[in-house]
């Protein structure tokens, strides 16, 4: 799908940072593709790709891409990234950084170690607090900055710092748990995209004698045989969430197309009060009045339901869809590219979809990914 581009050079030129001249042994291809660096494989060419494998590379790329005004876009495991197909016009940093550290329940993070594979780790050391956050898909960096949760465990309940490179004030800083303004999907990283440039993240875990933190989550619990609180060993805890995402198709698997996405495409919708009174009457008027959607406390005065039953019931089922970019067979929140798809057809599905749930019940869908160069 490459061939209309000319073919990526290396080059081993050096940066320029503040004037002075460092060898920084980075990887540096031009016109690069990006879509194998993400899991839709979707997208146009960067410009410019460096890959940094150190911190110090990584700052240096973003000291020379904002010292020059270059567009910087960094990628972690792309896996929460919608690229457009013209593709990115400016700096693309691959962070690929490595670094794996326990002291006692203390785990440090480099911010290009691969998430899944990192629990894993955690779990054979008898550590608990991230188990049920198995099979995520991406980078560790990647993980404050969305409050990556699921099965009832969210990064913000062990993340204690965060290292990063504040562009703003040209240095690296340490954030605790407090000051990365954690929210359900949100943090300070997000609010503030052009601002930080995670490095590390460090976490605070459980050493609660090879067992796994108390199941919070009904599905996990149900799957698991036990009470919502119980305690679990870790390793069979972590498998179970691991059937639980793949039966879903949230365990990424070349082979299979319904993993060519994204995840979870739609956070779920938080509404207040009169939101949630008006969205009650529209499912009764177009469901009936025995109907009732999924309702979660999410804060004083705000209620949660799910996004994955408003899409269901609004008539996008699983497997919906007729043209190359799809919803998932095997989950109505995941959008997917069986194999041919453009990012176009992608934005087309969400758009239809968003539009189509807003119709049936007035709530608005919020994409989860993280677009470059295009909107839904």
């Amino acid at each position: 799908m490459w061939s209309s581009s000319p073919e990526p050079t290396n080059d081993a030129g050096p940066f320029r940072t503040g004037g002075a001249r460092t060898l920084v042994p980075v990887q540096l291809l031009h016109d690069a593709p990006l879509a194998p660096l993400t899991t839709f494989r979707l997208g146009g060419p960067a410009t410019r790709l460096v890959t940094a494998t150190t911190d110090d590379e990584v700052i240096a790329a973003v000291r020379e891409a904002d010292a020059s005004g270059t567009p910087l876009l960094v990628i972690g495991g792309g896996s929460n990234l919608v690229i457009g197909d013209k593709g990115f016009d400016g700096t693309a940093l691959h962070i690929a950084t490595r670094g794996f550290s326990l002291d006692g329940t203390r785990l440090e993070l480099a911010a290009g170690e691969v998430w899944t594979d990192a629990v894993a780790r955690t779990v054979e050391a008898g550590l608990a607090g991230i188990e049920c956050l198995a099979g995520i898909p991406g980078s560790a960096g990647a993980t404050p900055i969305q409050n990556v949760g699921a099965y009832g465990q969210d990064v913000s309940a062990t993340v204690t710092e965060v290292v990063a490179y504040d562009r703003r004030a040209e240095e690296t800083v340490t954030l605790t748990n407090a000051e990365c303004a954690f929210s359900y999907r949100h943090s300070v990283f997000k609010d503030q995209p052009d601002r930080y440039v995670v490095l590390r993240v460090r976490f605070g875990l459980e050493d609660a004698e090879g067992l796994s933190a108390p199941i919070a989550y009904a599905e996990t619990a149900r799957a698991l045989g036990v009470e919502a609180g119980d305690r679990v060993p870790l390793d069979r805890a972590r498998e179970t969430v691991l059937k639980l995402r793949a039966g879903k198709g949230m365990v990424l698997d070349p082979e299979d197309h319904d993993t060519w996405s994204a995840g979870s495409f739609f956070t779920n919708p938080i509404l207040t009060a009169e939101q949630h009174e008006a969205f009650l009457a529209r499912v009764a008027e177009r469901l009936g009045a025995d109907a009732v959607p999924p309702a979660y406390p999410a804060g004083e005065g705000l209620t949660k339901t799910s996004a994955a039953w408003l899409i269901d019931k609004a008539g996008f089922t699983k497997g919906y869809g007729s043209g190359p970019a799809r919803i998932s067979t095997k989950h109505t929140l995941a959008l997917t590219n069986r194999g041919e798809a453009t990012t176009e057809d992608l934005l087309a599905l969400a758009r239809e979809v968003v539009a189509g749930v807003r119709d049936a019940f007035g709530v608005t869908l919020v994409n989860e990914p993280v677009t470059v160069g295009v909107e839904i």
